[in-house]
């Protein structure tokens, strides 16, 4: 059996003003595409599916409409399951219309899924945060324990946390004993959480720049050690970039945004992931990289002359361009820039420190002029840099509107 795993899609997402939305819209059939070219019989969605609680009408369009391609109408199971960024009414409210084109939508931890049966497959069994699948031309079930973004409230409400209890515990126990009851090794057994999920005793691995953090300390830090041993593979969703934190014969996979999302993340290869799985037995899988979207990239220069010159010559990218001079970029420095590429997300002019002789700005006459106090002021906050005199020109203004 093939499985396409992928996550934290992100729908709606922008660069500061700047809209992600065409980019996604591309990246979104290039994923159906490699689920219609691989022939893959189930999809898994790890979280994150929007950007924010109240997504926009076209954000939640291109997402009805990516699911039921990836349906393939209803022939092809597609399960997905909340993240951090989702509000989980939002995501369980189409769930009526949408098993009916045979998408699953999982919003809120331990939630029992009501069987149905369509002419290709059907859920055979269904318990607390646990759904059992059969597939026409299969002869094992697919099973599958699901856990969406559980938050503190959620914690308590859904698993019965105490105060004392760790999330460890609390997770390691239900899905171990939801594992034992329904998990052997006549079917396939499957993980998908969305969590800040590490590998005991390795380094940290960090979240996302701008990304809604999950990990508030080490209280929401979840250990691969606590999948059950029955578990296959594990499909993760939250970090952006692709790692297996698992082994490879029981991988615990993040697979990857599809899209760089934020300047941390600029040169990163996206990627989905394609699991080969039969019933116990190890499981294989491939990443397959994705070609669409804009790259990301970081760049410095000592000179806007040199600036323009990579600009030019590199209009399909988004950039945060960093400008080291010893003076303050001046407006039409800025506006040349801004000419010379539409993608510049962040513009971030740094003045070279210089050498200063602290004693000679320690003692300030307040009897001087306002002019020259503010040059003094200034001189004082940033290293010793001189005002340019656009900066003079603009305190002029503010003093005589």
């Amino acid at each position: 059996m093939k499985i396409l795993h992928t996550a934290d899609w992100h729908l709606g997402k922008r660069l500061d003003r700047f809209s992600r939305l065409e980019e996604q819209v591309l990246i979104m059939n290039e994923i159906a595409e490699i689920a219609d070219e691989h022939n893959v019989d189930l999809v898994l969605i790890a979280g994150d599916l929007f950007d924010n609680f109240n997504p926009s009408t076209e954000a939640v369009e291109l997402f009805y409409k990516t699911l039921k391609r990836l349906s393939n109408n209803g022939k092809r199971p597609v399960i997905a399951i909340s993240g951090n960024h989702d509000s989980p009414n939002f995501i369980d409210a189409p769930d009526p219309l949408a098993r009916e084109c045979g998408i699953i939508l999982i919003g809120y931890p331990k939630a029992k899924i009501t069987p149905f049966a369509l002419e290709d497959f059907k859920i055979s069994k269904s318990a607390a945060g646990f759904l059992e699948l059969e597939l026409k031309g299969h002869s094992f079930p697919v099973r599958l324990l699901h856990t969406p973004y559980a938050n503190e409230i959620r914690l308590k409400e859904y698993f019965g946390e105490d105060k004392e209890a760790e999330l460890n515990n609390i997770l390691a126990n239900h899905w171990k004993e939801t594992a034992d009851e329904f998990c052997d090794e006549n079917g396939i057994n499957l993980l998908m959480t969305h969590l800040y999920m590490n590998k005991k005793g390795a380094p940290l691995l960090e979240e996302p720049e701008g990304e809604k953090p999950i990990k508030i300390g080490n209280a929401d830090l979840v250990f691969s050690d606590i999948i059950p041993d029955q578990i296959q593979y594990t499909a993760l969703g939250h970090l952006h970039g692709f790692k297996n934190i698992g082994t490879e014969e029981k991988p615990v996979v993040y697979s990857s945004s599809p899209l760089c999302y934020s300047f941390s993340e600029a040169g990163q290869s996206k990627y989905v992931s394609i699991i080969n799985a039969e019933p116990n037995q190890p499981v294989s899988y491939e990443r397959i990289a994705l070609k669409n979207g804009k790259p990301l990239v970081r760049k410095t220069f000592q000179s806007v002359e040199t600036a323009v010159e990579w600009l030019n010559e590199n209009q399909n990218s988004l950039v945060e361009l960093t400008l080291e001079s010893e003076t303050y970029l001046k407006a039409e420095e800025r506006k040349l820039l801004y000419q010379s590429h539409n993608g510049i997300i962040y513009l971030i002019p740094k003045v070279k420190n210089q050498e200063t002789d602290e004693n000679s700005l320690a003692d300030i006459n307040l009897n001087q002029d306002i002019q020259t106090l503010f040059r003094d002021y200034f001189k004082s906050k940033n290293g010793g840099q001189d005002a340019n005199e656009d900066l003079i020109n603009l305190f002029n203004e503010i003093l005589n509107p």
